[in-house]
């Protein structure tokens, strides 16, 4: 299955230019979900040159402790990446969108069922963009990304590159983000993961808030919302969050602010 790299905006997710200003409270009710890229981090060039921002992990900790252990990371990067980055975070962590679940911070549940052999994929993908040194191959344990950030008008290339991996490898989906695109097992999603984790304790009973910035968070933000929660988009861009943010940076003034007392 390929999924189309240029979704129509208004299907399945319908934009939101404005979304309402009113930020959810973070309550003993509350269940919250963090994107990593682009929402507790700025985005870097490459995925190994993001920069941890100073009190990042000490936030999360405080978060994990104030909504007694109902705070997720949810990625596309793996956990073990994710742990790297965030040793001491104590909390579930979703990766690989999904593929990947960590509920107790040391065992790790893959969730995906499909036969791949990973570094025949890495290789196929590497090969295929080798005149393009601009272009990023980004292996993963699951799947592979191509990163075009350093020469947009590259994305045509990416895109055709990545649908000829698709169409050779049955079971896997194309996930577009970022001046980027994604071959990952189908049937994985941050939605199915929010789920997931929606269904265990402490997750189980509480109201879902999401803070994502990409194109891969849109349909957990919805699932949140639907579930009577709240999305909050991080950034520019259409989406079906109820609330925006601009940056990382916005993102930690509010955590802070909760954490504060002063919502």
């Amino acid at each position: 299955m390929v999924e189309p790299l240029n979704p129509d905006p208004k299907e399945p997710f319908p934009p939101m230019q404005t979304p309402a200003p009113g930020l959810p409270d973070l309550t003993a009710d509350t269940a919250l979900f963090l994107d990593f890229d682009g929402c507790l981090v700025d985005i870097a060039p490459r995925p190994d040159a993001v920069v941890i921002p100073d009190g990042l992990e000490n936030r999360l900790i405080r978060l994990h402790d104030r909504l007694d252990g109902a705070v997720a990371l949810v990625s596309g990067r793996d956990i073990a990446d994710l742990r790297s980055w965030l040793p001491g975070f104590p909390g579930a962590i979703a990766g690989s969108h999904g593929a990947e679940l960590s509920l107790d911070g040391k065992a790790i549940q893959t969730t995906h069922r499909i036969e791949l052999d990973v570094a025949a994929l890495h290789r196929a993908a590497a090969d295929a963009v080798a005149d393009r040194p601009a272009i990023l191959v980004e292996p993963k344990p699951h799947g592979v990304a191509m990163h075009y950030r350093a020469d947009p008008s590259l994305r045509p290339v990416v895109e055709a590159a990545m649908a000829q991996l698709a169409s050779a490898h049955p079971g896997m989906v194309l996930q577009p983000a970022k001046m980027a695109v994604e071959l990952r097992p189908g049937g994985t999603g941050k939605d199915g993961a929010l789920d997931r984790l929606m269904s265990a304790p402490p997750f189980a009973g509480r109201v879902p808030v999401y803070a994502g910035d990409d194109l891969t968070d849109e349909a957990a933000m919805a699932h949140a919302q639907a579930r009577g929660g709240c999305g909050i988009k991080i950034g520019a861009g259409d989406t079906v969050a109820r609330c925006r943010l601009a940056d990382p940076a916005a993102l930690a003034g509010w955590l802070d602010a909760v954490l504060a007392g002063a919502r």
